[in-house]
């Protein structure tokens, strides 16, 4: 027994004659492992056939993911068997599984550049289109495209006459990105205030930015400079103008003499003045009086304008000359043994003053999600027609004092249809000469003005319907057929919609409340002031649903279907 287990303890540390001859050389060097310890792999790691990942025999092995820029599809891709619909198809507006919007038909020269910047603009910065030119990255490089602070540049001045011509914040956010992504700009983000312009550009993430600012310091109404920008805002997002040739024709623009002379823009205040009368139910002599004091009081603006006057003391000083007329009518008419009505008169030489253009603007700009701008432009609108309360009621308390007896409910609007309406389109008319516009968009918003009046008289006069109503749905046409010439005309909708909606803006009202609070009849005074900013707020916001009626519903030429709408935010609770 113990020559056994000393022959196999012999046998174990020695190990078998055969076992010895066939090991590898390594096995017997000096860096042999000890007694028990294993030894290592005779291959190399990149030789190694498997790993203790390897999969074990028996298994049929998975085929491995391809890589991520190869992967055919994700999982937000249609299953199998389910058939396509209209909403997943190339071409719509839905974003498809790579996660690449889809911007339908926006990139498409046909259609209007304001829809398609501002689909874009109100995308996240990621999911924007690739601008198609280049951007120059060297000075001293002019084949690859225009440097971004010319472009910038070009992007505020294209912007400073937008808004100051009475544009839309909207709408000049959509210019400023259409122009800065058609030279090569893709990640600009513009901002819109009532008096500042920014533009902010970054060339790529780790890149300092790029920002430059412009302040509207002085506002005019020149909507033929307005269709000059428009036009030439137009032909850059469309990739027909070089940026020489862009600064260029804008500097053609600004040096452009208005269509209308100062002299032209007085009559045109006459004459409006007078048609508005008209519209209350005066007569010739009323007509020319109420003419007088418009141009009077025109006259006296201008001359206060000159010597610096801040705009709300030109406002009260413009309102003064129609209510004098009044007061002196009221005085002496009864005594001459003329029958004038003094209301008509005053009546009419304030529609020359009433800013529905800057309402309108500030009720757009509201609902569109300017808040900012909207505020401003609506304490805008609030000073001048403090102004514009003040003049008046400072004549009106002076002529009560001297014993004239004002009758607030001394108009008539029924009796003259026909003379009416066409003192309607008088009124439109007399209003494009007042707001500088093109010559070829007068006869059109003359017309629209006459229809907007006929629906008005219609609806209120004829089929009893509440007059805040009525003006709504006429305003509401009015802001439709604006929209439409916009989109085939290519042209900014202002000069189609500002001047149509004269006559419907409250001037009756507005004197009614001023008689009230002139005899001290507050009650009746604020009710009509009342009535009155619920007609200003019934035409903007019915031009507002007009223009958004029509960018939902109507085509474009070479479009098939309308095009989407900007994104809007999704807070439906108030919260």
């Amino acid at each position: 027994m113990a020559l056994e287990t000393t022959r196999n303890s012999t046998v174990t540390e020695t190990g078998r004659p055969e076992d010895r001859r066939s090991a590898p050389e390594e096995t017997r060097s000096a860096f042999a492992p000890p007694s028990g310890v294993p030894l290592a792999s005779p291959y190399s790691e990149d030789e190694h056939p498997t790993s203790e990942f390897a999969l074990p025999e028996g298994l049929r092995a998975v085929p491995a993911p391809p890589a991520e820029d190869e992967h055919p599809t994700s999982e937000f891709a249609l299953p199998e068997g389910v058939r396509k619909t209209a909403a997943f198809e190339p071409g719509s507006a839905f974003t498809p599984p790579d996660g690449i919007p889809v911007i339908n038909n926006l990139v498409r020269p046909g259609a209007p550049w304001q829809d398609r910047m501002r689909t874009m603009v109100r995308m996240p910065l990621g999911e924007r289109p690739v601008p198609e030119r280049p951007r120059r990255t060297d000075e001293g490089d002019a084949d690859t495209g225009p440097s971004a602070p010319r472009v910038l540049d070009l992007t505020l001045r294209i912007a400073e006459l937008l808004l100051a011509g009475g544009e839309g914040a909207e709408d000049v956010e959509a210019a400023m990105f259409g122009v800065a992504h058609a030279y090569g700009l893709d990640r600009c983000e513009p901002t819109v205030t009532f008096t500042l312009l920014t533009i902010t550009y970054q060339p790529s993430l780790v890149d300092d930015p790029v920002s430059l600012s412009r302040t509207v310091r002085r506002r005019g109404t020149d909507y033929n400079r307005l269709s000059g920008v428009y036009r030439l805002v137009a032909d850059i997002t469309d990739g027909d103008v070089t940026l020489e040739e862009a600064y260029r024709r804008l500097a053609e623009i600004r040096r452009n003499r208005h269509p209308y002379s100062k002299g032209a823009l007085t009559v045109a205040s006459g004459l409006l003045a007078g048609a508005a009368s008209t519209l209350v139910g005066g007569g010739w002599v009323v007509f020319l009086l109420a003419a007088l004091g418009a141009m009077l009081g025109d006259r006296l603006a201008w001359f206060f304008s000159q010597r610096g006057l801040p705009e709300f003391y030109q406002f009260v000083a413009a309102a003064m000359p129609p209510a004098v007329l009044g007061v002196l009518v009221q005085l002496f008419a009864a005594d001459l043994g003329l029958v004038i009505r003094a209301s008509a008169v005053v009546t009419g030489g304030l529609f020359p003053l009433i800013p529905g253009r800057a309402l309108v603007a500030a009720v757009q700009d509201g609902l569109t999600g300017f808040y900012i701008t909207a505020s401003a432009r609506l304490l805008e609108v609030v000073y001048l027609v403090v102004g514009i309360v003040c003049g008046v009621l400072l004549v009106l308390y002076i002529g009560s004092e001297m014993g004239a007896e004002f009758d607030p409910e001394g108009l008539d609007i029924r009796s003259r249809p026909l003379l009416q309406l066409l003192a309607a389109m008088l009124l439109a008319l007399a209003f494009c000469v007042l707001l500088q516009q093109e010559r070829s968009t007068v006869l059109l918003a003359t017309l629209n003005g006459g229809v907007a009046w006929l629906v008005y008289g219609a609806m209120a006069d004829t089929g009893g319907v509440d007059p805040v109503a009525a003006t709504a749905a006429a305003a509401g046409l009015v802001g439709l057929f604006g929209q439409l010439m916009s989109r085939y005309r290519f042209v900014s909708a202002l000069p189609y919609i500002t001047a149509s909606i004269g006559p419907l803006l409250p001037g009756s009202a507005i004197y009614f409340g001023l008689i009230g609070i002139a005899q001290g009849d507050l009650d009746h005074g604020l009710q009509n002031l009342s009535k009155a900013a619920a007609l200003a707020l019934a035409i903007a916001i019915g031009v507002n649903l007009g223009n958004e009626l029509a960018r939902l519903f109507i085509k474009v030429p070479g479009q098939e279907t309308p095009l989407p709408g900007r994104r809007a935010a999704k807070r439906t609770r108030g919260f």
